[in-house]
């Protein structure tokens, strides 16, 4: 089964059931046509958590406000933001060789394909 949308409260609820019935990933999957994956990650968070209902909260898309952000936070985001510059660079690079290759490939083709007049 593939894994669906499911809100804050919806996932509590069927953490709560599958508690009370032993566990049983495959029961809770089926019952609310979830993946069994999802039911075993939810689970695993919960009790990471020890038993935090907000660690069931889906947090996929929402970054951190800019004034909670700590110096290594900060100093984080600019590593990869300088990381994925450099790769670009390196592309672009890659990209331009390989595009003066070609032209001198062509060039050279040329060259030796004309018969001379003598």
């Amino acid at each position: 089964m593939t894994g669906r949308k499911t809100t804050l409260e919806e996932r509590l609820k069927i953490i709560e059931e599958l508690i009370k019935h032993d566990v049983n990933y495959n029961w809770a999957a089926e019952e609310y046509q979830v993946s069994y994956q999802q039911v075993y990650g939810w689970y695993q968070k919960y009790r990471k958590s020890g038993n935090a209902p907000e660690s069931l909260r889906d947090h996929q898309g929402k970054a951190k406000p800019d004034k909670d952000w700590t110096e290594v936070d900060r100093l984080k985001a600019e590593n990869r933001l300088l990381k994925a510059q450099l790769k670009n660079r390196e592309i672009e690079i890659a990209f331009a060789k390989k595009l003066v290759e070609i032209r001198n490939r062509e060039v050279n083709e040329g060259h030796s394909s004309k018969q001379s007049k003598n």
